[in-house]
């Protein structure tokens, strides 16, 4: 059965491609998070896909630019009936205002359900030197705790952050708030590009409420299965 709390990242770049995976995935599967990649090589109809098989869609594209920008973006994304939308919290106060506001007045323009926004905080890719590489005077973990407690004051839903920051943001901002984790990988798969990461039981322990799991799913030898091991992994937690 499938469980809400895993978002299979959709790491390729055709809508066929994106297809193929999720019939293969089949009812395992609720959630998908389609990037950057797959959106820019196929554009709204991956989304308009999902919808149609009854998914739930995160739409990760993290909006960064002047606040009028990014909230004409989220009007505009709303239209497509996503579920969880991206923008960068580094954005500032002004621009996670805006984007807020945005999806609540084009939902209820439409009478549609409000998409969730997530700001992403500092990308797990990022260690402590490539912090320091761009000019970090504070910690990573600091520095995410700053823009989680910002993101909450600005009417944003939750962030995107590494499992190793997901406790202290739930104690900070309560249980209502998301918390999305990447850089999560399950006892079988490799770290790859990852430098923040942990197992799928672990970030659900340390207070997550979602997980992003691209890799070890959509690259393994059989997806299902791959997916099998995770839910069993995360049923007791």
């Amino acid at each position: 059965m499938a469980d809400d709390r895993i978002i299979t990242a959709l790491d390729v770049h055709s809508l066929e491609d994106m297809k193929r995976l999720v019939e293969t995935l089949g009812d395992r599967i609720s959630f998908y998070k389609v990037g950057m990649e797959l959106f820019y090589s196929a554009g709204p109809d991956t989304v308009r896909y999902l919808k149609e098989q009854g998914k739930h869609v995160f739409l990760d594209l993290k909006l960064h630019d002047i606040p009028n920008t990014v909230a004409q973006s989220v009007r505009a994304l709303t239209r497509l009936g996503v579920d969880l939308m991206t923008l960068h919290g580094m954005g500032g106060r002004s621009m996670m205002e805006a984007a807020a506001a945005a999806a609540r007045e084009e939902s209820a323009r439409l009478q549609i359900a409000r998409p969730r926004l997530l700001a992403v905080t500092i990308l797990t890719s990022i260690d402590e030197t490539a912090w320091r590489e761009v000019g970090g005077a504070c910690s990573i973990a600091e520095e995410v705790k700053k823009l989680a407690a910002l993101a909450k004051e600005s009417g944003i839903d939750g962030t995107v952050s590494s499992p190793y920051e997901a406790r202290e943001i739930r104690e900070m901002n309560g249980p209502d708030f998301l918390i999305v984790t990447p850089g999560i990988r399950p006892s079988f798969a490799v770290a790859d590009d990852q430098k923040r990461f942990t197992t799928p039981s672990q970030a659900l322990h340390d207070g997550a409420s979602h997980l992003v799991i691209g890799r070890p799913i959509t690259k393994a030898a059989d997806p299902a299965c791959a997916a099998d091991k995770i839910l069993e992994e995360i049923q007791e937690v």
